[in-house]
């Protein structure tokens, strides 16, 4: 464990910043298993999920700098990089070809670990308290939020898988969008 203690977050962005190496440990000891969890909703193996979260930490180090904190919290920041990221994992083609060449038993018993660990996510997701800000969006909302963030879908593929219109996904996601962010400053 880190020897750093209960930085701030303003304190440990500069340190980032300065590429310090413990309050790199401290991210990593702090919020490495809650990014785990998103990167496991969306990649659907733990050994590609390790891969993914490896990449993760290389581009906050790498690109700590571009963080912005007029514009957000850093583990939001950190958040979109680990989904962004496991979303680009999840479609780049090596990945999809392996998909089609697994064997029909392989994709049986991942289900069913799948089925097991997105179990483990939630209540991770549970752990840190956003699963009880998500019950509390309009559950028209809270499924594309959802599906958007915890299974990787793109608004076009959530608007075929709920056959709705494109633009119904965007409105209701905006909408969405704005009542988290009120529930959020609440739950501060």
């Amino acid at each position: 464990m880190s020897p750093l203690h209960n930085l701030s977050e303003e304190t440990l962005i500069l340190l980032l910043k300065k590429k310090n190496q413990q309050a790199f440990s401290y991210l990593y000891d702090h919020y490495a298993s809650a990014l785990f969890g998103v990167i496991c909703r969306i990649v659907d193996s733990s050994e590609h999920a390790e891969e993914v979260i490896q990449d993760v930490f290389v581009k906050i180090w790498r690109h700590i700098d571009l963080f912005d904190t007029e514009k957000g919290r850093l583990y939001t920041w950190m958040i979109n990089i680990a989904r962004n990221t496991a979303l680009d994992h999840r479609k780049s083609k090596a990945i999809i070809n392996e998909k089609k060449n697994q064997p029909l038993s392989n994709i049986v018993n991942r289900d069913e670990e799948q089925d097991q660990s997105q179990n483990e996510q939630h209540t991770k997701a549970d752990f840190i308290g956003f699963k009880n800000i998500l019950d509390n969006l309009k559950p028209e909302w809270r499924i594309l939020i959802e599906m958007a963030y915890y299974e990787g879908y793109t608004q076009q593929e959530i608007a075929e898988q709920l056959e709705v219109p494109l633009g119904t996904v965007k409105t209701r996601t905006r909408a969405a969008f704005l009542q988290l962010q009120q529930l959020l400053k609440e739950y501060r």
